[in-house]
């Protein structure tokens, strides 16, 4: 059986850990050719292009901070500079703060709006100049726009400003048969939870109580998600939010 991204080009942003290096990884274990985009981890990144390498998959490193307009562009250039073409973008390039209204300050706000949602239009920008027929954006959100916790005003926006693009962008860019879809995961394993200390915390404990699946997720959980909404097997879907969290509502 064809891998199911046989052929395919695919940018993963923020991509040297969690999500966005399972996506990365399975992109490539799926046949894709893969930019592993870092702001920060070069270690991460090339770790993660490392592993596809030696497993015979196809993959660079390439730095760029999303929310700076020449450094959006020069990820997707590296795109087609080395592969070509592209067919797929993942905006999964995100950070997350949390705090209560008392404590959100213009830095708080501008940190996480810059990457959660400017990096998101600037690469995309910097991307549809090279889409074709066929070509997929996948924008990574989060339960949170739908599930609304406390603390989290800020970084809420953020993604529901993610899930309000995702939708406006399907219909600018659906007659060009471009494909614009959110991929929103619960709490997932990373270093950023464990970093945080989410894992093994009150907070885990009361969203594994909340989900009917009975677990937090892990990466790969979002990432064969991912390859399914890169591939052609998704042709029909454009501008849904896919909430991937076990059922937490």
């Amino acid at each position: 059986m064809a891998n199911k991204l046989t052929g395919k080009v695919a940018v993963v942003t923020g991509a040297s850990k969690g999500i966005g290096a399972a996506i990365a990884t399975h992109y490539a274990a799926e046949g894709a050719s893969v930019v592993v985009n870092y702001s920060s981890s070069k270690e991460g990144a090339d770790k993660v292009v490392a592993a596809i390498t030696a497993a015979g998959g196809k993959a660079i490193a390439v730095k760029g901070d999303v929310s700076k307009s020449a450094d959006a562009q020069g990820i997707i250039d590296a795109a087609i500079n080395t592969y070509g073409k592209l067919d797929i973008l993942v905006n999964n390039s995100g950070v997350y703060e949390f705090a209560p209204i008392e404590a959100v300050t213009e830095e708080h706000f501008h940190k996480q709006f810059n990457i959660n949602v400017l990096g998101l239009l600037l690469t995309t920008q910097a991307a549809v100049k090279h889409l074709g027929e066929g070509g997929s954006i996948i924008n990574i959100g989060s339960v949170v726009s739908r599930i609304t916790p406390p603390h989290s005003a800020v970084y809420t926006g953020t993604k529901g400003a993610v899930d309000a693009i995702t939708g406006v962008l399907s219909r600018e860019l659906g007659p060009k048969k471009i494909r614009v879809n959110a991929l929103n995961p619960g709490m997932i394993e990373t270093e950023g939870t464990h970093t945080a200390g989410i894992i093994g915390s009150d907070m885990e404990t009361g969203v594994v109580a909340q989900t009917p699946l009975g677990r937090i997720g892990q990466p790969e959980d979002i990432a064969t998600i991912a390859v399914f909404l890169g591939s052609d097997d998704s042709y029909w879907l454009t501008g849904e939010q896919l909430y991937a969290g076990g059922g937490v509502r």
